[in-house]
């Protein structure tokens, strides 16, 4: 995937649990574990609003973008 959720950086930094997180921005636990590990196809404005305003970050501090090709190079 091209679009890497840095979530588990965030939550480290900020000292938070996921548990705690899904918690405080009213998600399950099960769809926040999807959104974390990257296995999520899409993300709601709504949702990624709330995430930015409970650990006091900005979107791409989240998303990620990789190139495909800038990580085929890595692998060289």
């Amino acid at each position: 995937m091209a679009i890497v959720i840095k979530l588990d950086k965030l939550l480290h930094e900020r000292g938070m649990t996921l548990t705690a997180l899904a918690e405080r921005i009213d998600i399950t636990l099960a769809n926040l574990s999807i959104l974390k590990t990257g296995k999520a196809r899409a993300i709601r404005f709504s949702t990624l609003e709330a995430i930015c305003k409970a650990l006091s970050c900005q979107p791409g501090d989240i998303l990620q973008f990789e190139s495909k090709h800038a990580h085929k190079e890595s692998a060289k």
